[in-house]
């Protein structure tokens, strides 16, 4: 029983690296791009939304596999 809480924790923590490193370059490079270029806002906004979806849904799986750890 605790190997698998171990084995839980895990899955969920190194699933989570990835995506959150990777919302934070997303985040951080739009932010210099609107900086760069402040009218392009409203094109920078929308592909940045979708990508960070796309980084979330990761995190999203690996918290999936950690609860199907029996």
């Amino acid at each position: 029983m605790e190997t698998a809480m171990l084995a839980k924790a895990i899955a969920i923590g190194v699933g989570a690296i990835g995506p959150g490193l990777g919302i934070g370059f997303i985040g951080a490079k739009a932010m210099e791009a609107i900086g760069r270029n402040p009218e392009a806002a409203g094109k920078i906004l929308v592909p940045m939304l979708l990508v960070s979806a796309f980084a979330e849904a990761i995190a999203i799986y690996a918290l999936v596999i950690a609860f199907s750890i029996k």
